[in-house]
């Protein structure tokens, strides 16, 4: 797949939600040269949504949060990315982003992006006052903080930064960055 961007990647940062997480995977497999970056609590909550992560990852390279200095940062400084998506993004992990907290692998990928003036997209799960979202085993009925959604809207105000809603609008940013993701291009 030859795309706009050259030899540039996709980074694609999963945290620590249920929230819209099958559909995100199943987005994230129609993808290709495509990198994965594992928050900590991404990697406790695979599993407990049925999630095998060496089998997941199998087609990918894949970054785990192993590092207290986050090294994987330093592909950002090379050019390997042209788009990053946090998707879904905990109501933790947009208040550390909003706040310029990088004390894990994703929120310090987020930072070095926009350093580096690399486009993030951030799929945020408070994004209603009410709304519905999976739990391992069955949804359930959320009502987000109000320091949750003024962070989400703080958030859509940053350069470099769009904050989806919906995996509709999902799936449009991304193919906007990716203008071959689903078409041959040569």
């Amino acid at each position: 797949m030859v795309t706009d961007h050259g030899a540039a990647r996709l980074a694609w940062a999963l945290t620590g939600s249920g929230h819209y997480l099958h559909e995100c995977l199943e987005l994230l497999k129609e993808l290709e040269n495509v990198d994965l970056f594992l928050s900590a609590a991404a990697a406790e909550v695979l599993p407990m949504y049925g999630y095998n992560i060496d089998t997941l990852c199998k087609d990918m390279r894949v970054f785990r949060d192993t590092t207290a200095s986050s090294v994987p940062v330093g592909l950002f400084y090379s050019g390997n990315y042209h788009t990053l998506i946090i998707a879904p993004a905990t109501s933790n992990t947009v208040a550390k982003c909003v706040y310029g907290i990088s004390d894990n692998l994703v929120t310090n990928i987020y930072a070095q992006a926009g350093k580096c003036r690399i486009p993030s997209i951030v799929f945020a799960c408070d994004t209603e006052p009410e709304l519905e979202s999976e739990a391992p085993h069955h949804i359930v009925k959320v009502y987000p903080r109000r320091i949750d959604l003024e962070n989400t809207e703080r958030l859509r105000k940053f350069e470099a930064t769009q904050v989806v809603s919906d995996m509709a609008q999902l799936r449009r940013a991304i193919e906007i960055r990716t203008p071959c993701a689903n078409v041959s291009c040569s």
